[in-house]
């Protein structure tokens, strides 16, 4: 590897001692892939592929990086057997993606035999991981007709809601959601399930995407209002923050008119600088459910096709995300420490128990 691939890759401010990252191009289907595997210490990198019009390559690059370090401490503090790894496809879901693209997409990831295991992300169905099985069997989220656990985002939406009321009993003294505002932005299938299970708690909900079309059908369904104005976005007077789209909407801009008191989403990397923008939430007393412990349902359910679990365990080891994000928010009081690093610090310990274990030296 050239100066230039060392400029672009080992120098990039979110490469993390990543094991591999593999860049994927086929000509013929217009396929242009990154996959990173960023430990496997616990065991195979295990995470969903996700497909963006992402502005740059370098977006996209720096997107897999973050997401695959996340899909590491996700597992690792989950408790799974698994190591983090994500896979990012650049383009166009609605007019790019093709069975013929996922497939090439595939053999891609059957190359590197089982280091890492694929799933649904963003701008995947479970469709999309059916095709991917026709080619390899390193894949998850398959259809439960094919002897897979289905589609992720329910379970994924139930954990975050989970984490969601128990930042809500940290900050508040209460989990009861009657009549709490929640904002919740982005409303793909794991933002509308979320919204149903608010709704039925009673929570008081607005949304918003910047898809039109879907603000109203959701609105409609659950009968809950349409915020479209992303300039005065995070300047509502909220008590809930639960972002579900893209990563990084906490940062100095929004931390500056920010008024929720409880941030709880379904988003990966939240914090576009963790250290920083984590100190600054505990600083304001805003009560931070890490996004890659709460959102981690979904992992949850696609290890089940792993490890065999049955839906009730994998519904009670979602559930048990309650109890994880309150013994996060009683470490980082103890330790007068973000959430944020709380998290990562429990994570990392199961990693280093693990390497000690197997006499591994970095």
């Amino acid at each position: 590897m050239g100066n230039n691939t060392e400029g672009l890759l080992f120098a990039h401010h979110s490469f993390d001692n990543h094991e591999q990252v593999v860049f994927c191009t086929d000509k013929e289907t217009g396929l242009k892939a990154i996959i990173g595997i960023h430990d496997t210490t616990l065991g195979p990198a295990l995470g969903g592929t996700r497909m963006w019009n992402y502005a740059s390559e370098q977006d996209a690059l720096t997107d897999v990086l973050r997401l695959s370090r996340g899909m590491t401490y996700k597992a690792a503090i989950t408790g799974l057997d698994l190591g983090g790894g994500k896979a990012v496809i650049i383009g166009d879901a609605k007019t790019e993606k093709t069975d013929a693209l996922m497939r090439k997409f595939a053999s891609y990831v059957h190359s590197l035999s089982g280091r890492y295991i694929t799933a649904e992300d963003m701008g995947m169905e479970t469709r999309d991981m059916d095709i991917v099985h026709e080619v390899t069997p390193y894949v998850t989220g398959i259809s439960e007709a094919l002897g897979g656990a289905g589609n992720p985002s329910p379970v994924t939406a139930y954990g975050v809601f989970m984490g969601l009321k128990a930042a809500t009993k940290y900050r508040f003294g209460s989990d009861d959601l009657t009549g709490k505002r929640v904002l919740v932005q982005g409303i793909g299938h794991v933002g509308e399930e979320l919204v149903r299970q608010l709704v039925a708690e009673g929570a008081e909900v607005i949304i918003s995407d910047i898809n039109a079309v879907r603000l109203q059908e959701v609105s409609t369904k659950y009968n809950v209002a349409i915020h479209d104005d992303m300039n005065t976005l995070y300047e509502l007077d909220v008590d809930i923050y639960a972002p579900c789209a893209m990563g990084a909407t906490i940062n100095d801009t929004t931390l500056a008119v920010l008024k929720a008191k409880v941030i709880a989403g379904a988003a990966n990397n939240q914090l576009e600088d963790e250290v920083k923008h984590g100190k600054v939430l505990r600083d304001k007393n805003i009560a931070y459910a890490p996004d890659f412990l709460i959102n981690a349902g979904g992992i949850i359910n696609v290890y089940a096709e792993i490890a065999k679990f049955t839906r009730e365990e994998i519904m009670e080891k979602t559930a048990n995300i309650y109890n994880t994000t309150l013994e996060i928010f009683a470490l980082a009081d103890e330790k007068n420490i973000a959430t944020q690093a709380a998290a990562i610090a429990i994570a990392e310990s199961r990693i280093q128990a693990k390497r000690n274990e197997k006499n591994i030296v970095l």
